[in-house]
């Protein structure tokens, strides 16, 4: 819901808990920042909804209610929750404990950044759950808070910042690959610098002077201002240093001789400067690490998204370059301990083969030993000439993974935050890496399990044709509990199975193979179906560990006049689809009742002749309840689906319907899909 007025904005959404939702909050707190020209507080805010929002969707697991409020001086934002309970507190720390990079990266930061960041906080309590609120106010150039609109000006608390405007961009992706522009284009210093400067050149009679700067960036000594003419070699010179802290360094330099009168007033306005260049310094530093944080928190969410290793590998050079670097190298080791180059990139690509060269060479004093330094050693070693940078090793959960080199910027080197933030990054990454890999794993030994599950070929019988079709559920590394089998009876049916056990993961696998196993089992014994069932309804009450299981059971056989004679019973399974050679489809057989959940169950048998060209179709719940928002997609949709069908193959029926079902949503399969197809293969009209 939207309200516009004279005074502000009112933006109101209901997000999902959902791993997605801090990045939609963030991309909502930018747009109306963006309209409401508060750029200025773009990187607390991105900072503060992250945190909240996080925080929200890990802790309450419910819908949040995020509320934006704009007017000219300010932002509120309020992030609330569905979840009972009170909201969760951390221990306090002193504030300047949040200066340290590596110590706001830890985990308890939420609330002890919105302490430290916002202008005013504070929670929220309504009978349908909780919620916590910020409020930050724009700050001038001076660093006071403006009231309103031609309004008084009052005094900023002292621990409040200016925030550094941030790029808007298209999403998160780009703004961590860009590099960060000067926040301070604007910066009153240079004029204020320059106002002084002229004022003690008058008093003394200076026919000019400068003011020189080096704030440590890699761009040297600069002009911060200037009076007058510029000094001659044959001039005589006052120099006063500035006393400012590393890495600034200045200079005050007067075209006048270093009289009793002139060097007090030289002393006393570098005095006074070098006051505002320590301010200067104080708020650039707590800006950048403002930024810092901010980088690091995309740049987790980022990695956290991806579960590819591959992709995440190659994520993590395109984070650091060029906001960390010139260049940046993954290399992985592998089982014997040997380093493998899995991703690098280049701020200039042309340079990218030099690079990779170079990376290849081998040596005491090549990088590639340095690198396996830093794996053996677990700590940062610095990389020499020609590439000139820094290798950190990967080290997730005591496993050493490999390392993150990163090549040092074209002016300066890494000053200490840059080399935390790198340390923290190659944390996030090693983190991410891991969680690929053990997510590859898990997705191979669902895949594995899964095969297992299920027949690997369809057996091939004159008159019958037999064909399935399996799609898994959207989360490859799950096992699913949908089977089919086709398996011959001692009298010279087959017995068509078709199966869904309750649940998924490796318990409902364990059920899946338990019911396949006694099917097997009972059906080479002979045991006639309705027994057999009765068979399997006690070993799940007693085995099955709680789960049930829904059966599809069809003994078919040809006779001489080419038709096939079924005997379909159904234990709490969906009817099937009977499609008919002249193109009519209708569900047959009568319900029965689950396996694993009473002691005695119920399975009437329904007698189901197949006339040549005629189609049976068994499928599992994952077809009927695919979802397109809150629409299913259904029995009758599946029957339609179904009639046109006459006439085709049974592999063509089933690969027809598995397209239908998964054409009718964009979003993955929240359940396995499984369907079977048998299909009197005997000539029409013979």
């Amino acid at each position: 819901m939207n309200a516009d007025d004279v005074d502000g904005t009112v933006r109101r959404v209901r997000l999902p808990a959902d791993r997605r939702t801090p990045a939609a909050a963030r991309a909502l707190v930018r747009a109306v920042l963006v309209e409401a020209h508060l750029d200025e507080l773009l990187n607390e805010a991105l900072l503060l909804t992250t945190e909240l929002t996080t925080n929200a969707v890990e802790h309450a697991g419910t819908e949040l209610d995020i509320e934006l409020v704009t007017d000219r001086t300010g932002l509120n934002v309020t992030v609330a929750d569905f979840a009972p309970g009170p909201i969760e507190e951390l221990s306090a720390r002193p504030r300047n404990d949040l200066t340290d990079i590596a110590q706001v990266s830890e985990r308890g930061r939420g609330l002890l950044l919105v302490d430290h960041f916002a202008s005013r906080w504070g929670t929220t309590h309504l009978p349908t759950g909780k919620g916590v609120w910020f409020r930050l106010d724009r700050k001038d150039r001076s660093g006071l808070l403006r009231e309103a609109a031609g309004g008084p000006a009052i005094t900023a608390p002292p621990d409040r910042t200016p925030v550094a405007p941030e790029v808007p961009s298209a999403g998160a992706m780009n703004a961590l690959m860009q590099v960060t522009p000067d926040p301070y284009a604007d910066d009153p210093l240079p004029d204020f610098a320059a106002a002084l400067l002229a004022r003690v050149a008058e008093m003394v009679g200076a026919a000019g002077g400068t003011v020189r700067l080096d704030r440590g960036d890699g761009a040297g000594w600069q002009s911060l201002a200037r009076y007058g003419r510029l000094p001659r070699p044959e001039d005589e010179l006052l120099r006063v240093p500035l006393a400012v802290n590393r890495p600034y360094r200045g200079e005050l330099e007067i075209d006048a001789a270093p009289s009793a009168y002139a060097q007090p007033l030289a002393a006393l306005m570098a005095e006074r400067l070098s006051l505002h260049l320590e301010n200067d310094r104080l708020r650039r530093t707590d800006i950048r690490r403002q930024s810092w944080l901010t980088f690091l928190a995309e740049a987790s969410e980022l990695l956290a998204q991806s579960l590819d290793v591959d992709l995440t590998m190659a994520l993590v050079p395109q984070l650091v370059v060029p906001r960390l670097g010139q260049w940046c190298a993954v290399h992985t080791t592998d089982e014997w301990g040997r380093l493998h180059l899995a991703a690098a990139t280049h701020a200039d690509e042309s340079v990218l083969p030099e690079l990779h060269e170079l990376l290849r060479q081998t040596g005491p004093d090549s990088v590639s030993a340095r690198l396996r330094e830093a794996t053996r050693s677990g700590s940062q070693v610095p990389i020499g000439a020609p590439l000139d940078g820094i290798a950190v090793p990967l080290v997730a959960r005591g496993q050493r993974l490999g390392t993150l080199a990163v090549g040092r910027h074209q002016w300066h080197r890494h000053d200490p935050d840059e080399i935390g933030v790198l340390e923290d990054v190659a944390r996030r990454a090693a983190l991410a890496i891991e969680n690929a890999r053990i997510h590859a794993e898990r997705r191979r030994v669902a895949q594995t399990l899964q095969r297992s599950l299920l027949p690997p070929v369809l057996p091939v019988v004159d008159g019958i044709g037999f064909a399935a079709e399996y799609v898994p559920t959207g989360d490859a590394a799950e096992v699913g509990g949908d089977f089919y089998d086709v398996v011959p009876l001692p009298d010279g049916r087959w017995l068509v199975v078709v199966g869904d056990v309750s649940g998924k993961g490796v318990q409902a696998a364990a059920v899946t193979g338990l019911v396949r196993n006694v099917i097997r089992v009972l059906v080479g014994d002979g045991k006639p179906l309705p027994e057999l069932l009765a068979r399997l309804n006690e070993t799940l009450v007693d085995r099955g560990g709680g789960r049930y299981c829904t059966l599809a059971l069809a003994a078919v056989g040809a006779t001489r006049d080419g038709r096939l004679d079924l005997s379909l019973h159904l234990a709490g399974h969906d009817r099937p689809v009977l499609v008919h050679a002249d193109g009519r489809a209708r569900f047959v057989g009568t319900g029965g009742t689950a396996l694993g959940l009473l002691d005695t169950i119920a399975s009437p048998a329904a007698d189901v002749p197949l006339g040549p060209g005629d189609a049976l179709v068994f499928y599992t719940d994952g077809v009927t309840e695919r979802r397109r928002g809150r629409e299913l997609f259904g029995t009758e949709r599946l029957r339609e689906a179904a009639e046109p069908l006459a006439g085709y193959s049974a592999d063509v029926v089933a690969a027809r319907l598995r397209s239908t079902a998964i054409g009718f949503s964009v979003e993955s399969p929240r359940d396995d899909i499984a369907i079977l197809v048998l299909r009197n293969e005997a000539a029409v009209g013979s």
